[in-house]
């Protein structure tokens, strides 16, 4: 009897927590113009869209924790159409709901149910932190070429707003170029070009990005040419591309290891010594 009744009073305090947030609709804060720049190309994840049900309620307690930016910055990252407060309402939603799924398979120790509340917690963060790192690795990865196809425009005559504008019309989308098309979106809105490159150095915060942004601002700054600019760049990103196949190359021999150590040799061990073994178990060992 007591079961039930606490399965049922989950279930409506769950249904009037959806209802109060459902309710909450002055409280909903405006978008950023950075929030309005994310434009056609993002992504509307249905995982936030469905456990997003609380983001009202937790306006104000973002402020508080001070946690809103770097949510947004993560998010603004990987493109996906959803704001920090759904993200921390998918977050507080699993907390509840994955132990309450276990409560229902009649699994009530208070560690099973502690656990399964912080990977609930935890799991909104994984997959965003998930996605940010394979956004960065292809920038990473797409980087030179486009740096290539810059200094081929610019090397036939046109300036470097008008080199972008050119390879986003033209060439096959990659998430470097998408990025390339925000810093045209943002000058055609007023900020300036290196602002705006600055803005998309300090959000992703990538070496080899903020090198090639870096070098480009300097030079517009100094007067020196663009096309002599760009072939010092692409130079500079060939090397380093380079320099990381053969850090990549170093590490192969260490991360071998680990298979080695515990997948091939067993195999080796029980192929080996298998015959000695089952020898030995049937009457030891003769010796003629």
């Amino acid at each position: 009897m007591s079961h039930g009744i606490m399965i049922f009073s989950s279930i409506i305090l769950i249904l009037a927590l959806i209802l109060l947030a459902l309710g909450i609709s002055e409280g909903a804060a405006s978008p950023t113009i950075v929030e309005r720049l994310r434009g056609k190309a993002r992504k509307r994840s249905l995982f936030f869209t469905v456990f997003g049900i609380l983001a009202p309620l937790n306006i104000p307690l973002l402020k508080v924790l001070k946690i809103r930016a770097s949510i947004l910055r993560r998010i603004e990252i990987v493109r996906w159409a959803v704001l920090p407060e759904e993200v921390f309402s998918a977050k507080e939603v699993l907390a509840v709901v994955l132990p309450l799924v276990l409560y229902l398979f009649d699994v009530t120790k208070p560690l099973y149910l502690g656990v399964s509340a912080l990977i609930g917690f935890m799991f909104p963060d994984t997959m965003l932190n998930s996605a940010v790192k394979k956004r960065k690795y292809a920038i990473v990865r797409r980087l030179p070429e486009t740096v290539d196809l810059l200094s081929l425009c610019v090397g036939a005559g046109l300036d470097f707003m008008a080199a972008v504008r050119w390879i986003i019309n033209k060439a096959k989308p990659n998430p470097m170029i998408e990025e390339l098309g925000r810093v045209l979106e943002e000058t055609n809105l007023g900020k300036s070009r290196s602002q705006a490159l600055k803005d998309m150095s300090r959000k992703f915060q990538i070496a080899d990005l903020s090198s090639f942004i870096r070098t480009l601002i300097q030079a517009d700054r100094m007067g020196t040419p663009v096309e002599e600019t760009f072939t010092i760049i692409s130079e500079d990103m060939r090397i380093r591309r380079f320099q990381r196949g053969q850090r990549q190359a170093y590490k192969s021999p260490v991360k071998i290891l680990i298979p080695l150590i515990f997948c091939i040799l067993p195999i080796i061990l029980i192929i080996v010594g298998g015959p000695v073994l089952i020898q030995f178990t049937r009457g030891g060992f003769s010796i003629q």
